[in-house]
């Protein structure tokens, strides 16, 4: 295995050990509580990172997803009153 490269790491990637190694980076810890170095975490995220572009893991299902929200509205924020957006009042009084 002296001659496995990263690359071909990530093509026989199973979807166990991709599920495995972004808990590791998640929690920054193995399945043995050991924790992961800073080396170790940035080797596990960029294959974790890999797997996912070259998988097509949805977006929402990614390492570090956040979802967009808004206060009830599209993304653009429109149709959101001011009193609801916090533009209704003024903070410094308070």
């Amino acid at each position: 295995m002296s001659d496995m490269t990263f690359d071909r790491m990530i093509q026989q990637m199973t979807p166990s050990i991709y599920e495995s190694l972004k808990r590791a980076v998640s929690l920054r810890k193995w399945p043995d509580g050991r924790l992961l170095t800073d080396e170790q975490t940035e080797l596990c995220l960029e294959a974790v990172m890999r797997y996912e572009a070259e998988n097509r893991v949805p977006e929402a299902e990614r390492i570090g997803y956040l979802q967009r929200r808004t206060c009830g509205a599209d993304s653009s924020g429109a149709g959101v009153s001011p009193q609801l957006a916090g533009l209704g009042r003024d903070a410094t009084h308070d």
